[in-house]
């Protein structure tokens, strides 16, 4: 996935009931809400995650929800896109 100068490495991993949705930039991830903000703090992981999305292009426009400690120190909140929380991971 390309955009802005910008190369992101994503992921959609099926199970048996969705989608688990990850796009991989340089200092972090933005997920779906499948996963756990609470384990990247842990971790001290930067990550974002944004929700009610079926595809990683949809993850683009989506509104971040959830931001872990390490993602809010790049300067990541709720309420901004998912292109916007790449671009800052990059």
């Amino acid at each position: 996935m390309n955009f802005e100068g910008k190369e992101f490495t994503a992921y959609s991993i099926p199970t048996s009931n969705t989608f688990v949705l990850i796009i991989g930039a340089e200092k972090g991830i933005l997920g779906c809400g499948y996963l756990n903000i609470d384990v990247a703090n842990r971790v001290n992981d930067v990550c974002a995650l944004v929700t009610g999305v079926k595809t990683p292009a949809d993850m683009l426009s989506a509104k971040v929800v959830a931001v872990s400690e390490a993602a809010s120190k790049l300067g990541i909140k709720e309420g901004i896109t998912g292109k916007e929380a790449l671009l800052l991971m990059s």
